[in-house]
C-alpha cells in the first residue's frame, strides 16, 4: 500500500520524524517519542501538562501554612515517643494521617504538585528537633564530664524518634499525594 506525498505528517516536536499519529486534543502531528497516553487516546506532552495544571489549586499561603501545622503536630508526636516506645510503629502512621488529614482540611482541599513534599519536609523537621537536641544535649554531657563514649548508651533512647519520624514522615507524604496504602 503507498501514500502519497500529500498525506505525509512529521511530529511538530521533531520536523524529521515521520508519523501517523496526530494528538486526541489538539490534532497536532506526534511522534512516538513525544506521545502521552492517556484514558482517551494520545496527547501531546504541551496538552497534558495543560491539563494537570487545572488540578493545582494552592495558593501561595497555603505553603506556610502546611508547613506550621505539619511541623508542630510532628514535634507534639514526637515528644510522646519516648512514652510509646514500641507502640511507636503502630502510632506513628496513624499519627501522619492525622497531620495529612489537618493540613489538607485547613487548606481546605487544595492541592499541587509540591504539597506533599513541603509538607512531609516540614514533619520531618518536626519531628527530628527533639531526638537531635537530646543527642546534641548527650554529646555535651558526655564531654562535659570526660567520658567521651558515653553518649552512645544514649542512641538507643533515639530509635523509636527515628522510627516515629519515617514512618510520619511517609504516610504524610503518601497520603497526601493520593496514594491509599
Amino acid at each position: 500500500m503507498s501514500q502519497d506525498p500529500q498525506s505525509t505528517m512529521y511530529c511538530y516536536v521533531h520536523p524529521q520524524r515521520e508519523t501517523l499519529l496526530r494528538c486526541n486534543k489538539c490534532d497536532r502531528p506526534i511522534c512516538t517519542s513525544c506521545a502521552v497516553r492517556t484514558p482517551t487516546g494520545y496527547r501531546c506532552k504541551e496538552c497534558v501538562s495543560g491539563q494537570q495544571k487545572i488540578f493545582n489549586t494552592a495558593n501561595w499561603w497555603d505553603y506556610p501554612l502546611a508547613i506550621t501545622i505539619s511541623g508542630v503536630l510532628s514535634f507534639l508526636g514526637s515528644m510522646l515517643t519516648s512514652i510509646t516506645g514500641f507502640f511507636t510503629i503502630f502510632l506513628a502512621p496513624l499519627a501522619g494521617m492525622v497531620i495529612a488529614e489537618a493540613v489538607r482540611r485547613a487548606l481546605q482541599k487544595r492541592r499541587s504538585k509540591w504539597l506533599p513534599s513541603v509538607t512531609a519536609g516540614a514533619s520531618l523537621v518536626g519531628a527530628l528537633i527533639s531526638p537531635l537536641s537530646r543527642l546534641v544535649i548527650l554529646i555535651v554531657i558526655s564531654i562535659a564530664s570526660g567520658q567521651g563514649t558515653a553518649w552512645l548508651s544514649g542512641l538507643i533512647s533515639l530509635l523509636w524518634p527515628g522510627v516515629y519520624a519515617a514512618l510520619v514522615v511517609s504516610t504524610i507524604y503518601y497520603r497526601l499525594k493520593g496514594i491509599r496504602i
